[in-house]
């Protein structure tokens, strides 16, 4: 037994010595030490500025958003209801997994870059941009089976005896047929743009040619 404690002892002392070996002015474990006190810091970092952008504040920040969007979403039902529950700009257009969120947050370096052109920063311009800015968030929310819908609204928890008869029907319908919340929900926080009927039947049809069994 004594035989075997040995060769392990020898390893731990050798692992040690090279810790504690200097390096030109600093040892290896100091180096380790101050490298781990660095990632913490920079780690913690990077989370709070990734939580200050993910606030409605931050979002109306651009007058672009401000005067047009987040008009549009004032006195809406996400915006205001008998229960007080809010869904914010981030809740409905970040998403919550990390992973995800990152993929997003570097989507939106081409943001950064549209608003420094200018591109919507009248509300003609906007207009102008309204459709097709539209479509890149049915889209992301059709691949994404309306994941951001879906951290407060779920099939599964749905009491339909509770809703009224229309919805009833419809809801029932969109789960029979594997529907997303976004097939049937355009235009519930933000003003439909013009065209939204064409473009709508013209990504429900291309939609369903891409992914026909």
């Amino acid at each position: 037994m004594n035989m075997d404690t040995k060769p392990k002892k020898g390893l731990l002392l050798q692992a040690w010595s090279l810790l504690l070996k200097p390096t030109g002015r600093w040892s290896l474990g100091a180096i380790l030490v101050v490298g781990f006190g660095a990632g913490v810091f920079f780690w913690g970092g990077f989370n709070t500025a990734m939580e200050l952008t993910n606030t409605e504040a931050f979002c109306i920040s651009c007058h672009e958003m401000r005067d047009n969007v987040y008009r549009e979403y004032r006195g809406t039902i996400h915006d205001s209801n008998r229960s007080g529950v809010r869904a914010t700009c981030p809740d409905c257009h970040v998403p919550k997994p990390w992973f995800y969120k990152i993929k997003r947050k570097i989507q939106a370096s081409n943001e950064v870059l549209h608003k420094v052109l200018g591109t919507i920063d009248t509300r003609e311009k906007f207009e102008g941009k309204r459709l097709e800015l539209a479509k890149h968030e049915w889209t992301r929310m059709k691949e994404t089976d309306s994941r951001e819908c879906r951290n407060c609204h779920s099939f599964s928890s749905f009491d339909l005896s509770r809703q009224q008869k229309r919805a009833q029907i419809r809801h029932d319908e969109a789960m029979d047929e594997g529907k997303t919340c976004i097939d049937c929900h355009k235009g519930v926080a933000h003003k439909l743009p013009a065209g939204a009927f064409n473009a709508e039947r013209e990504m429900n049809e291309t939609w369903n040619a891409a992914h026909k069994k």
